[in-house]
């Protein structure tokens, strides 16, 4: 049972703004390569350079926007998955949505590098976890997101019974 899905993706705005940077690049790459294949024997594939230069560029961008936008948070039954790793909300102690400024504190000054911490650069807020069981091996997990309140209130909707079912398990 799935209580909350989140996935990641990097806004339309920036896709935008990066491809019309990355087809500028592309066209003076392209000119650049176009001068210096002028006069020799490669002249006659410089069309095909200079395509191979736009879709090589705009490849790569893809691929990046594909890898930032992969990752993908959930609240089940029972575990925060963020990022393939997960966290039984069994250990899961304090849970509070944070604003930018706490955001950028806790990203940035106050970091811990044992936590776990998943930030986008196009997402500013986040949801911080306190995690109580020291042998998980983190102090805390920092979650980038779009919706902290509704993360907030899943983890803490769900927390309850997955404590419940610890107990019947132990």
């Amino acid at each position: 049972m799935c209580v909350y899905h989140e996935r990641l993706w990097v806004p339309v705005s920036w896709l935008l703004l990066g491809l019309l940077v990355v087809v500028l690049l592309s066209a003076e790459l392209a000119a650049g390569v176009a001068v210096l294949i002028a006069g020799t024997g490669l002249a006659s594939y410089g069309a095909v350079i200079g395509t191979s230069v736009y879709v090589v560029l705009i490849g790569v961008f893809a691929a990046l926007m594909l890898n930032w936008s992969r990752p993908r948070l959930a609240v089940t039954g029972s575990e925060l998955t963020a990022a393939g790793a997960s966290l039984p909300l069994a250990v899961a102690g304090e849970v509070t949505a944070l604003d930018q400024r706490q955001a950028r504190a806790l990203r940035g000054p106050r970091a811990d590098p044992s936590a776990f911490i998943l930030i986008r650069p196009y997402l500013r807020e986040a949801v911080y976890i306190e995690v109580t069981d020291r042998t998980v091996g983190t102090p805390y997990w920092l979650l980038a997101t779009r919706h902290p309140a509704q993360l907030v209130a899943a983890i803490d909707s769900a927390r309850p019974a997955a404590r419940a079912g610890d107990a019947a398990v132990g």
